[in-house]
């Protein structure tokens, strides 16, 4: 073959809108789609190919996500939305007495303080229990296979390794990081990242994920995988005992939603932040919009964003402990009292006062009407940088987005879990299956959220035009970041001498988050789109 650059794309390229009605599988790594799509051809379900991508982009992108993260998922089976929270607590052993007696101001990024009860294994187990077809050995036949008998790493994942390789070398010198570098620094024996089109297995990997089929995870969460887990976090310094494991359950929670000139936005309700999606929309839905590509556009987006998560940052925790309710947040004559605050110049975001009372995303659709929205993540990337020593379960960081203030709902405690930044998304109309779609990207994705739909329903861009467009995220305060491919005359209107929001030019290869989406017609026939930011694919037959 010969020599190029597999991250190199000097031109501009186009993707068409990818149409099919047996069945649709849309995730940001080619591998994991065609796993889900053998799933469907093999008679699976929609439940069953999700379960199929989602363990599979365990192994192909653990850049993003890993058996020992968290995940969610919005499942549209015979006509009703159901809600699955699979985020998990922290552990019952850890408080926020003993980390500021540690002298912490903050919960680490790295290590083993910030790890909460993995919950993605046990949302694998409740979703086929519930509405798949087959068991696990069969959903995950294919990721196993990935994992046991290699694959050649795709572009961005490679240059997403390389980066953390980078960052994990520079930080990570304590003996409980080693095994990170041994599962995911150590190609052939060197020490290094792979590059892109390298060959990559992980025995440790293969085996975890058919102990997870072959018991239903109960290992995992009871028996001799949970114990090595709880035992390498202890060694480690953090708090995870063998019973917060065992104890643990995945909640069916019900959707929440709002209506977008006639289309209801669903997403997970809180400890997820799809609330700040929300409430955006429920400002933007009280302006007028013809076109995309204005200064008065990205302008009130950018402004209903910020005061969305100015009140999203203050008010939103595990819900047991929130102070506000989520239908109060989101009645019209709170969206009504924030809209007024979105003036013509940028203005810095302040929480109102509510009337009291690293991820990875897919979306697959079947030919019986059933559709899923799934996310997973370890968060920060490979997550907390900790690997439990031969099995490849990467363990996330999820712990990090507590707060060490006693004062705030979403102060750390035992048993509670955090805000988590992973949200599926689902559109309706009419009581009827519109479609999943997703932005995953941590803080960005209510951002990316509030801009496919509104790229939908408002200038009626088709699924693959809605992703390929350029996308902007709030920061913090006024700095707004815009993808280089934006019009210079929006990036200047926009800036100081302009409408006064602090904006600046990115490239960012991993930034502006990363989505997918799958619309189904009243006929049946499905429409994809992937993300073109990442190694992203639809497969449909």
């Amino acid at each position: 073959m010969p020599t190029f650059n597999a991250n190199h794309y000097p031109y501009a390229s186009r993707r068409s809108a990818v149409f099919a009605n047996r069945g649709m599988v849309a995730t940001s790594q080619p591998l994991a789609a065609q796993a889900g799509l053998q799933v469907l051809q093999a008679g699976g379900n929609a439940i069953d190919a999700a379960i199929a991508a989602a363990a599979a982009l365990t192994v192909v992108e653990p850049t993003a996500n890993g058996i020992g993260g968290d995940a969610f998922a919005l499942i549209w089976h015979k006509g009703q939305l159901h809600g699955l929270n699979a985020s998990g607590p922290a552990p019952m052993a850890m408080s926020l007495d003993k980390l500021t007696a540690a002298g912490h101001k903050e919960v680490p990024k790295y290590g083993a303080l910030p790890v909460t009860v993995p919950g993605t294994p046990s949302a694998w187990v409740t979703m086929a229990e519930r509405f798949g077809r087959m068991p696990l050995s069969r959903s995950m036949a294919g990721a196993i296979s990935l994992a046991q008998d290699g694959f050649p790493i795709s572009p961005v994942v490679a240059f997403a390794w390389q980066q953390a390789y980078k960052t994990f070398t520079r930080e990570f010198k304590e003996e409980h990081f080693k095994s990170w570098f041994d599962t995911f620094g150590a190609l052939d024996g060197s020490g290094r990242a792979p590059q892109a089109g390298e060959m990559w297995r992980s025995q440790g990997h293969a085996t975890t994920l058919q102990s997870i089929a072959d018991d239903n995870a109960r290992s995992f969460y009871q028996g001799a995988l949970a114990e090595k887990t709880a035992a390498f976090i202890r060694a480690a310094g953090g708090y995870m005992d063998v019973s917060d494991l065992a104890n643990y359950r995945p909640q069916w929670v019900d959707p929440i939603s709002s209506n977008y000139r006639g289309y209801d936005v669903w997403e997970i309700p809180p400890n997820g932040h799809g609330l700040v999606a929300l409430l955006a929309l429920n400002m933007l839905k009280g302006f007028d919009f013809s076109e995309r590509d204005t200064l008065q556009t990205y302008h009130r987006q950018i402004e209903a964003i910020k005061l969305a998560y100015a009140d999203g940052l203050a008010h939103i925790a595990d819900i047991d402990h929130m102070r506000v309710s989520v239908k109060d947040m989101l009645s019209d004559a709170y969206a009504d009292e924030r809209r007024k605050l979105i003036g013509t110049h940028a203005t810095l975001p302040v929480a109102g006062d509510p009337p009291r009372g690293g991820t990875v995303y897919l979306c697959t659709a079947d030919n019986e009407g059933n559709m899923v929205s799934f996310i997973q993540s370890n968060y920060m990337g490979f997550g907390s940088g900790l690997v439990v020593p031969g099995t490849g379960i990467s363990l996330h960081n999820r712990g990090n987005n507590f707060t060490l203030d006693a004062a705030h709902p979403n102060c750390l405690a035992p048993g509670k879990r955090p805000y988590h930044t992973i949200i599926p998304g689902f559109l309706t109309k009419d009581n009827q299956a519109i479609g999943p779609f997703g932005v995953m990207g941590g803080f960005m994705q209510p951002q990316g959220h509030v801009q496919m739909v509104m790229n939908t329903v408002d200038f009626g861009l088709n699924p693959q035009a809605s992703l390929d467009a350029p996308r902007w995220e709030w920061e913090s305060g006024n700095k707004v970041s815009i993808e280089h491919t934006t019009a210079e005359h929006l990036f200047r209107g926009l800036g100081p001498a302009g409408l006064g929001h602090q904006v600046s030019w990115s490239g960012n290869q991993l930034g502006f988050g990363r989505g997918q989406i799958i619309w189904r017609d009243a006929n049946g026939v499905l429409c994809g789109g992937t993300e073109p930011r990442t190694d992203g694919c639809v497969a449909a037959w």
